[in-house]
């Protein structure tokens, strides 16, 4: 069977610590029960310096200037321990302070909504015209037009007519509702989905730039946050997918949006990896942008305990699926996990369902994985609110059913799941740490050589949305390649051999005659 491939990845990281304070669910309701709250009062002195972000480990491994374990040589905690030398921009991707987000923001924005004030604008203008990557976008012209005055800002913030846009404590800019009274065209709705979309075509634009992939050659476009675009008839009737590929010059591209909490992001990478491999697309991208809400929901327990709050970060992926070429790794569509609705609930049942049933299928065991890649949120962010290590957490249940199958001594537990485990260094926005992260780390852990295959799972919390108690659970396996393309099925390196034979071959009768 000829797999489709990962062809690239990239990751966006923004600090947004004003959106925090403003915009994260935490804040927003504790300002609506109590507005004199002692946490809102503490909150600005336990907020990060953008400098204090960059050189913070687990953000350097997201954009992959650093490995998954090199975070293990560090000592915990990591916010006391920042990279010396750290660098904004990543092998696979970057991250973006937030004065330059809410210039970009603007320029996505198709329908006016956005309004900055203008000497912040003129500045934010400025520093994305001399972005290597932004600044030949389209609509950057946005920046030049239509600036807004603080005090007719104020007016429509104060008014209930738009949501506020802070920068370092100062209000720069508001997100004017899209409809009167319609709910889901509100200005937190709008503000929420423009926050996801710029995001979104942040990472996109980073996928183009870091690959040789280009915008005229993808075809579909799948995007995968929690959010949803629509109005009062069709509340998430979308279409994030398309409205970011046209920020990105995708012309010849369709897309859709898939959803499933957490576990969306999985969903959709087998969606592409099963279009790629048909043939009804040949480049799939695969995408989400950022949660604003989510922003900052931990940072009460942070707080408490004198840390640095450390869900500041907006996280975005772009993921290139697209048919096999003989050498990037695989996607093996022949065994998907997934947690059927009849798979049970227990720790044992779900990770049967999407650890151990499809390597049945390939007849591996566990331990025959180099890494596992399951809900990937940092550690240093869910202890302190009681959540526990959740990498590690699941590493030790796969490890355990490994024993319980016979396929790993008791004794070597632990010592196994440090080998296919690694700590969790994605920010904790729900989707975003679900398998994802770690696609890119794999990818050229495989090229090189270093490992053989990794296991991505997405697990997602189905009863948030209250219509059922049940949650999701799909993974797949990532692989090298076997060195047979999609586009002539032979393997390259036989096919190199034999030529090469066959060229001495007619050396050899040439020099004869």
């Amino acid at each position: 069977m000829c797999f489709p491939v990962v062809k690239g990845a990239a990751y966006a990281l923004i600090q947004a610590t004003d959106m925090l304070i403003h915009h994260g669910t935490t804040q927003t309701s504790e300002r609506r029960k109590n507005p004199v709250s002692e946490h809102l009062g503490k909150l600005p002195e336990y907020l990060r310096s953008f400098q204090d972000a960059v050189s913070y480990a687990p953000n350097q491994v997201y954009i992959g200037n650093m490995a998954p374990d090199d975070l293990k040589d560090i000592s915990r905690p990591w916010y006391r321990a920042p990279v010396a030398g750290a660098s904004r921009e990543g092998k696979y991707g970057e991250i973006m302070p937030e004065d330059e987000f809410l210039g970009l923001m603007k320029i996505v924005d198709v329908f006016d909504l956005v309004v900055l004030e203008e000497q912040f604008q003129a500045a934010v203008q400025e520093k994305i015209t001399g972005h290597p990557i932004l600044g030949g976008m389209k609509d950057l012209d946005k920046l030049s037009k239509n600036p807004g005055h603080a005090e007719k800002i104020s007016k429509l913030v104060e008014g209930y007519l738009a949501q506020p846009m802070y920068f370092k404590g100062r209000l720069v800019g508001c997100v004017k509702k899209a409809h009167e009274f319609d709910e889901a065209l509100s200005g937190q709705v709008m503000f929420e989905n423009l926050v996801c979309k710029a995001s979104a075509v942040f990472a996109l634009k980073l996928l183009l730039a870091k690959t040789e992939l280009q915008a005229e050659e993808v075809e579909y476009i799948i995007e995968c946050s929690e959010e949803a675009c629509g109005d009062m008839n069709q509340r998430g009737g979308g279409n994030f997918a398309k409205a970011i590929g046209e920020m990105c010059g995708c012309i010849h591209a369709t897309g859709s949006d898939t959803r499933s909490f957490c576990a969306g992001p999985a969903h959709a990478l087998v969606e592409a990896a099963a279009l790629a491999q048909s043939g009804v697309y040949k480049n799939v991208v695969v995408l989400a942008g950022g949660a604003s809400a989510k922003l900052g929901m931990n940072s009460k327990d942070h707080v408490k305990k004198g840390m640095p709050v450390l869900e500041d970060m907006l996280g975005a992926f772009a993921v290139h699926i697209t048919e096999n070429d003989g050498v990037s790794p695989v996607i093996r569509t022949d065994a998907v996990g997934r947690h059927q609705i009849g798979s049970g609930a227990s720790p044992q049942a779900v990770m049967t369902a999407i650890v151990a049933d499809p390597l049945d299928k390939l007849g591996y065991k566990i331990p025959q994985v180099d890494y596992y890649c399951p809900e990937m949120q940092n550690p240093e962010i869910t202890e302190p609110a009681g959540a526990g290590d959740v990498p590690l957490a699941n590493y030790k249940m796969i490890g355990a059913l490994a024993v319980k199958r016979g396929e790993l001594d008791k004794a070597n537990l632990l010592q196994a799941v440090a080998r296919f485990g690694m700590p969790g260094f994605a920010p904790t926005q729900g989707h975003i740490p679900s398998g994802v992260p770690f696609i890119g780390h794999a990818r050229d852990m495989i090229l090189t050589g270093k490992i053989t295959r990794a296991m991505m799972i997405g697990k997602g919390s189905l009863f948030l949305g209250r219509l059922t108690n049940l949650f999701d659970g799909v993974s797949f396996l990532i692989e090298k390649n076997s060195g047979v393309s999609q586009e002539t099925g032979f393997n390259k390196e036989e096919v190199r051999a034999l030529i090469g034979e066959a060229m001495r071959d007619f050396a050899q009768a040439f020099r004869t005659e």
